[in-house]
């Protein structure tokens, strides 16, 4: 350190200010002063990232609720170019796993698997609806969701122009026979002034909403579609199925669906300690989608199944001290890897991976512990995923530890459960779609009738033309309910938020 100049004067009071200047730094009063550059390491310079992503989290804390997880200053858009004709993105077919993903059958209204599809009233977009059976407002939940924030950015764009869908889910057979229309995967949309011209900005603005392949394939219409709901996280979770176990006290088990908040569960601490770590909340609870887990089957027996962006503790070699294994994406694992498992005289120990496969299964569960692990299916995961560092993740989640403790501690440990999840469990209730009893109709339909289910049964729906009424109001669906994201607030703030702070490389692609 090398210093120019008379020596500084420094008030007794700033003491702090002293001290930072000791390490170099804060700059001198009366001179320049030239530090030595410092080396940190690239862990640390995460932390110090996170450690502003906390500030920004527990400020949102303080000032109340904001409009949703987007709440604080937007980005700066960047300019956006309009897509030339007869390309794609991404440029691969539209069944690549890199695009939209395979077909995966026909839906038809008789199908169980119409339940899957909801209704799109959105009034910010003009639906053609040809058929006038309302097909062209079913699709996808994760076909809406990218349609509605196209809607969005059209009307931002163009002010007076609204997002206009020629087709959407189709059940009358007009399309090739692996088309993703049949599955209410894909949507055909234009400008509602029907100019050619703004097609290929149109394109580019479905891009930056979220859809996995956009297509400008005519000059009257743009071609979108979107992955399978259960085929990614779409909601930024991590996760495991609802049959997966955990162990109790006393060597109990309980399946994940009916674990709760308040539950105590074994998890590792570390320092390599076994121990019974109450159950705070669930990062991801929803008790309907089917999701895709990868199965990490291991010699003495075990079978872990989670998501492939989860974190579990994996060594390339047999190790036997906890610290040795490092937090990783499940999708990294693979047969000649290492986990931890929770033998049977209460010791962890290493057991070698056999085989790695993939299993589709109902319901989505990610319980977050005290110490941030625990054992499922007797093998040692984190509770966290989509970043791949655990201690990072970890430390993020402090303040919502504090928090929780807190309420605790005021409330009661019998009432923290209660109090955590009450909106959760309102917001995971099994939606109703319009293939029930109640009528849909809307107040820009043309045709004398409306199609409604006749028939209490799912798998065997009757569906008949009954008349209604054009006086009614905007119309709506009371049975259709937006599904509310099941992804606990603070995860969802945390991603956002790492999304500006982080390495893209450390998020799960």
């Amino acid at each position: 350190m090398l210093w120019n100049g008379p020596p500084p004067r420094f008030d007794p009071h700033h003491s702090n200010a002293f001290k930072c200047l000791r390490r170099g730094l804060l700059s001198g009063h009366g001179g320049s002063l030239k530090v030595s550059p410092m080396k940190v390491s690239s862990w640390w310079e995460s932390l110090a990232r996170l450690g502003l992503l906390a500030i920004f989290t527990w400020s949102s804390l303080v000032q109340g609720c904001g409009p949703g997880p987007g709440y604080g200053n937007r980005p700066r858009p960047r300019k956006l170019t309009p897509m030339p004709y007869k390309t794609s993105f991404p440029k691969l077919s539209e069944n690549n796993l890199g695009a939209s993903g395979r077909v995966e059958g026909k839906i038809t209204r008789n199908s169980e698997r119409f339940n899957e599809l909801v209704c799109n009233y959105n009034t910010d977009i003009i639906f053609k609806d040809e058929e006038k059976t309302l097909a062209d407002r079913f699709m996808t939940k994760r076909c809406k969701d990218c349609l509605n924030k196209l809607a969005i950015a059209v009307m931002n764009h163009w002010p007076g122009t609204k997002l206009r869908v020629t087709e959407a889910w189709d059940e009358d057979g007009h399309h090739p026979p692996d088309s993703l229309h049949y599955e209410g995967r894909a949507v055909d949309i234009t400008t509602s002034d029907r100019i050619p011209d703004k097609y290929g900005m149109l394109a580019q603005l479905a891009v930056e909403a979220g859809f996995d392949f956009v297509y400008y394939e005519s000059k009257y219409h743009v071609h979108c579609s979107v992955k399978a709901d259960h085929s990614v996280a779409v909601e930024k979770g991590g996760c495991f199925p609802g049959w997966a176990r955990v162990t109790l006290a006393g060597g109990g088990q309980k399946t994940l669906a009916s674990l709760g908040p308040g539950d105590r569960v074994l998890a590792l601490t570390g320092s390599g300690h076994i121990v019974l770590s109450r159950v705070l909340l669930f990062l991801h609870q929803d008790h309907e989608s089917r999701s895709t887990f990868l199965v990490l089957a291991t010699k003495d027996g075990r079978r872990l199944a989670l998501s492939p962006h989860h974190l579990v503790f994996l060594a390339p070699h047999h190790k036997l001290h906890h610290s040795e294994y490092k937090a990783q994406f499940a999708s990294r694992a693979k047969p000649g890897d290492y986990v931890l498992v929770h033998g049977a005289d209460g010791r962890v120990q290493p057991s070698r991976i056999t085989s790695v496969s993939q299993e589709e299964g109902m319901g989505v569960y990610a319980p977050l512990t005290e110490h941030g692990t625990l054992f499922v299916d007797g093998v040692l995961a984190s509770s966290y995923a989509l970043i791949e560092d655990h201690r990072l993740a970890h430390w993020a989640f402090g303040p919502l530890r504090l928090l929780l403790s807190f309420t605790q501690l005021v409330r009661g440990e019998g009432t923290l459960g209660a109090q955590v999840t009450e909106a959760e469990r309102e917001h995971t209730k099994k939606p109703t779609h319009c293939n029930t009893q109640h009528i849909c109709v809307n107040q820009t339909l043309s045709s004398p009738g409306m199609y409604v289910n006749t028939n209490t049964s799912d798998r065997q729906s009757s569906w008949a033309a009954v008349p209604i009424n054009r006086d009614i109001e905007r119309g709506h669906c009371d049975s259709v309910r937006e599904k509310v994201l099941s992804v606990h607030w603070y995860a969802r703030l945390l991603h956002r938020l790492g999304q500006f702070f982080l390495d893209p490389k450390t998020f799960h692609h």
